[in-house]
Formats: structure tokens, sequence, C-alpha cells
């Protein structure tokens, strides 16, 4: 590989993804932002991409006058990602765009034969039949980024898969871990914002204090590795060292542990299957001193046994937990509802769309779905 193209480039994954990209000597031949046009144009200098992508026209346009004649071309417009992924001529497309809208980016990137690293979970979440479906199909190797996924695909390096008994996603616990549904109704968005572990982006920092980014990586996992559901289990690391574990069928228990750097889990994804020196801090197990572990709260924190239905569902009701998921942050960071009232809302959501619906759904049907479900969780505040 020498040549990658950054889809959400200014987020916190896609700065990090840069930073791997220079150490390793790679191409950065596009990158893309929704609306940050100062930090796009400050990437731009940085890396001297041949292409573009900003999704806001306002932001587009001030992108444009500040690289007027510079050898750019530059895309705007709300498919504007779709198009990049299309059409730079990288070997891996490095998916870090937040949220539903990584979805047809990562389809259009799997039609021309890219591999794909992949930090968006929604785009397994919301169709991952459909996308693995593709990537097979086109011979696409989809490397997780996720630092939890990242740590499971290695462990999983080391047994075949009918030696693993189950696959154990870590959490940190959030910020509220602990807590009482009492405490955690007068919880503010300043207090979802404090991860005690992990410096990320607004959305999958709430994601995380909920425990939903929880539920979204176990459907991701089960796509990922061709696992069922019941073969995935969730538990609580305070430390943020151990980021995934699998057991096997012998009893033996294999973690992956590491600092908490996304940039371990990027250049993991973009050398595969080779390791080289990185830039990551290492690990040292006598400053970190003990581990702890402890069971979820599924009482306090329901967004995981929500997933298990949700899957159990079938069709689209897995893009319905994750859309939900996003209008319920969404009104959340908007002071609209209460914290408490994410997990209301996602529970009614996911219940009013279950049933009837296609084994792989389309395309269509899942864009059709994710708007739906989002259009249905706004009209239960009305």
């Amino acid at each position: 590989m020498n040549k990658i193209t950054i889809l959400g480039s200014t987020g916190s994954i896609g700065t990090q993804t840069i930073d791997v990209a220079k150490h390793l000597g790679l191409e950065v031949e596009g990158i893309s932002a929704n609306r940050n046009a100062d930090l796009i144009i400050k990437q731009y200098y940085e890396v001297k991409p041949k292409f573009i992508a900003v999704t806001d026209k306002e932001a587009a346009d001030k992108v444009k006058r500040a690289l007027m004649g510079e050898d750019v071309t530059i895309i705007d417009g709300k498919d504007s990602a779709k198009q990049l992924a299309e059409v730079t001529a990288s070997d891996t497309v490095v998916n870090a765009i937040i949220g539903f809208a990584g979805l047809v980016p990562t389809l259009s990137a799997i039609e021309r034969g890219k591999n794909i690293a992949l930090a968006n979970k929604e785009t397994l979440v919301s169709a991952g039949s459909l996308v693995m479906k593709k990537a097979r199909e086109h011979g696409v190797p989809v490397l997780p980024i996720d630092s939890e996924h990242c740590a499971l695909h290695q462990c999983l390096r080391s047994c075949e898969k009918n030696e693993v008994e189950r696959l154990i996603i870590t959490a940190s616990g959030g910020p509220f871990f602990g807590y009482t549904k009492k405490q955690l109704e007068n919880v503010t968005k300043e207090q979802a914002l404090k991860h005690p572990n992990w410096s990320m982006g607004t959305g999958i920092t709430i994601y995380s204090s909920t425990l939903v980014n929880k539920g979204l990586e176990m459907i991701e996992a089960m796509h990922l590795f061709d696992f069922p559901m019941e073969k995935i289990d969730v538990i609580v690391n305070r430390e943020s060292i151990i980021h995934s574990m699998v057991e096997t069928v012998d009893g033996s228990v294999m973690a992956q542990l590491g600092a908490s750097d996304m940039r371990l889990c990027i250049q993991y994804a973009l050398t595969y299957p080779e390791r080289v020196s990185g830039i990551s801090k290492k690990l040292n197990l006598t400053e970190v001193g003990k581990l702890t572990f402890f069971d979820v709260d599924n009482d306090v924190f329901p967004s995981i046994n929500l997933a298990r239905r949700a899957v159990n569902y079938g069709g689209y009701s897995t893009c319905v937990y994750n859309a939900a998921n996003e209008a319920c942050v969404d009104m959340f960071m908007q002071d609209k509802i209460k914290y408490t009232q994410i997990f209301d809302i996602m529970d009614k959501c996911v219940e009013h769309f279950k049933g009837g619906q296609s084994e792989i759904p389309s395309v269509e049907e899942i864009i059709m779905a994710d708007t739906e479900a989002k259009e249905y969780c706004k009209s239960l505040i009305k």
C-alpha cells in the first residue's frame, strides 16, 4: 500500500490517521470534511492531497477561495465523500466519518475494489449483511480501526474459528460507571462528554457514556467476524488497557493490551498483515499497576440488551437502533430531552419498526429505515 484516502479527515480518527500516514510515508491522495474548512485547509498543506471533498457548501466555498491556484480538485455537496471514494486511485479508503453518512461511501469504495479501513461502526451496524456480502463479492478486506475490533482481529489470528467459544468486548464503563437510574436523571451533556480514558469526538463520547457504543460494537463484531450475537459478550475494564479478548473452547482467554492510543489501531489496519515500528506510546504495565473487571449493569444501562433484541428482530432493526441513537444524542445535545430519555426513546423506536423486513435489506430500504426512525424519535417529544 502507498496511497490512502481519508473520509472524515478533520475528526479525531482522521487527524490521527494523517499522523500515522506521515510516519509510514504513505501518500494521502484524498481527504474529506463536513464543514471544518479551516482544518481541512491546514491538512491540505500538511499532506498535499490531489482531491478534497467538503459536504457543506459555505465551507467548500471557503476552501476553494483559500486554495485557489493550488493543484487540487475540490468536490462539494452532500455526495462529495462518495465521489471522493470513487475518483481517487488509492489502495485503501479510511472511513472515519461519524454516523450513518459513512455507509454509502463505504459501499462505493468496495465496488471499486478498494481496501477498507473502517472506523465508521454505523456502516456495519446499519447494513452489515449487505456490506460484508459486497466485500466478499469484490474480494475486498474490511479491517477495523475501532480499538475493540482491532483487538479481536489480532486475537483471532492465533486460533481457528471453530476453536472460539466467545468474543469478549471490553468497556471502560464511561463517566457514569456505578451510577443508579436516579443518579442518571440529572446528568448534563458536559458531564457526559468527560470520558475517563479516551479523547474522542462529541458523538462517540456520548455513545460511550450510555454504553450504546458497546451495543454498536457487538453488532459490528457479529458482521466483521461472522459470529452469532449469543457468542459476543461485554465486560467492563475500567483502565481501558485490555481492548478485547477471545475465549477458546478449552477455556483459554487471549487478550490484546495496549495504551489508549487510536494510532496503534490505525497503523495496524494500514500495515496488516505486517507490523512496523509505530508512534503510539508503549504500554508500561508496572505503571498501570492493576486491572479491574466488572459486569455491565444492564438495568441501569439497557443499551446492550436492546442491541441484542434488534439483532433478533432481523432485517433493518439494527439500522433503526443506530438511527434512534443518533437522533436521541442530537436531541440531548440540543437540550430537547433528558439523558435517560435516550434509552426510553430508543426502546420505543426499535419496537415500533420490528417485523416484516427483508433478510438482507437493500441500500434503499436501509436509507428509508434510517430516515423514518429518526423522524419517529423526534415525533415522540412533540
